[in-house]
């Protein structure tokens, strides 16, 4: 089935190089792939950098981690939004032709997401957040560059794997994240000497993620 995706939007660095390696190994040459900061800064100056135009994209796969708010979903676990949410509520969808043409060749579970702005790290504050809003699992980026995609008239849909689930916590990172949305070494190695169990747990986590990331990239552009 073609898939009629040409680009990729991913946030930059590990899950970035995960879906490259992915893609290498696919062989598959014609797909862009765009590394996007952490979170929802200068959406629209990122997308127009990379040079994305409506009248040469067939479509784009938003990918990347997420965290679950859910009991049915774990860490390592595919998941395809049907549409996502914002704190405020407000409402996005995905493409309906892209996201039944990658749910048709991944079998993976639809589900409704949440984008925060900020990481939410602890056990206590998932669940809340799992009984505020009617989502299964949440990101940083997701909402803004669907709504910017959208707005350019790009059809696009998002596709997200598990690397936090509702057991435990992570450790906060919000301020090891810098406005450009960069992850920076030294206030994040601080935040992990701070809680050592926890930082422990995303690690783990993580890397099992990334490494779903790699394979279900390779599994979709074979």
């Amino acid at each position: 089935m073609n898939l009629s995706i040409d680009t990729i939007v991913v946030p930059q660095g590990a899950e970035y190089q995960a879906v490259c390696r992915g893609l290498k190994k696919a062989n598959s040459k014609n797909i862009q792939a765009i590394a996007i900061p952490l979170g929802m800064q200068n959406v629209r100056q990122h997308l127009a950098n990379s040079r994305l135009k409506s009248n040469s994209s067939q479509g784009v796969a938003i990918l990347g981690l997420c965290g679950s708010l859910s009991p049915k979903y774990s860490v390592g676990d595919a998941v395809l939004y049907q549409n996502c949410w914002d704190v405020n509520r407000a409402c996005i969808e995905t493409s309906t032709e892209l996201t039944q043409m990658i749910q048709h060749k991944l079998s993976v579970d639809l589900v409704t997401g949440l984008t925060s702005a900020r990481p939410i790290c602890q056990a206590a504050e998932k669940l809340q957040f799992s009984q505020i809003y009617p989502v299964s699992v949440v990101d940083m980026e997701g909402y803004g560059y669907l709504q910017e995609l959208q707005h350019q008239k790009i059809a696009a849909t998002m596709l997200r794997v598990v690397s936090d689930d509702l057991t435990g916590d992570i450790p906060n990172l919000d301020s090891a994240i810098d406005p450009n949305g960069n992850l920076q070494t030294w206030p994040m190695a601080i935040a992990f000497l701070q809680q050592p169990l926890a930082a422990i747990r995303l690690i783990k986590g993580s890397l099992r993620g990334l490494k779903t990331l790699q394979q279900i990239t390779t599994q979709l552009f074979s």
